[in-house]
């Protein structure tokens, strides 16, 4: 086998904090990373999927109801789909708990903070626990501060970070990147800059599909 620096990928994984399927797609690419043991430079660039979300946030039966005219038993019968797809991929998403969408703008400004200590995948592991299994509100400053505190940081720098304006400059700069490849939908991840895998696939389609590319990139 080769040496796994032989083997050094960048991905980047263009993701919402509220997306129901980014937390499938980032625990399956995680799996197929170990599988396939590489060394892997992961980082998160932020899509916001509801700019305008209020700041009490949206009950998510009716966002289904008035976005896309979902009866109760169709949201019903997707949700415990959902739960079982993202149980599978080691992902709790409790519904009963977690009833709101809300706006995620803090939370990418942390997660762009959070990249400088190395702690990007850390925090967006505790952002899942926090939002799919408990429910809390990730829009809100203390709720984020308080996970800032548990991966070891301090409140008051992420409090600063988040009315830098220099972070919201770089946010956009890293919109930008990824709105060059037109990415409408959202997990993707960014191979090297430019190579796109689009979707929360299989754990074993992860594998094959990163297989083939670095195949492809030793050629």
């Amino acid at each position: 086998m080769k040496n796994t620096q032989e083997h050094r990928l960048k991905i980047e994984m263009v993701h919402d904090m509220v997306c129901s399927w980014c937390p499938i797609g980032f625990r399956n690419i995680q799996a197929a990373i170990k599988a396939l043991n590489i060394e892997v430079e992961f980082r998160f660039l932020p899509f916001e999927l509801n700019l305008n979300m209020p700041d009490d946030g949206q009950l998510i039966s009716d966002y289904f109801k008035q976005q896309f005219r979902w009866s109760d038993n169709k949201l019903q019968q997707y949700q415990t789909d959902l739960v079982a797809t993202a149980k599978n991929a080691g992902v709790c998403i409790d519904f009963s708990k977690r009833r709101y969408y809300f706006n995620t703008h803090k939370a990418h400004r942390l997660m762009h903070w959070v990249q400088g200590f190395n702690k990007q995948i850390e925090f967006n592991e505790y952002l899942i626990k926090a939002y799919f299994e408990l429910g809390l509100d990730i829009s809100q400053t203390e709720v984020l501060l308080q996970i800032i505190m548990d991966i070891g940081l301090d409140p008051n720098s992420a409090r600063l970070a988040l009315e830098d304006p220099q972070i919201e400059q770089a946010m956009m700069m890293k919109v930008e990147r990824y709105m060059a490849f037109n990415i409408t939908s959202i997990p993707t991840f960014i191979l090297d800059g430019s190579y796109l895998l689009q979707g929360s696939s299989s754990v074993s389609e992860l594998i094959h599909q990163l297989g083939l590319y670095l195949k492809n990139k030793a050629a």
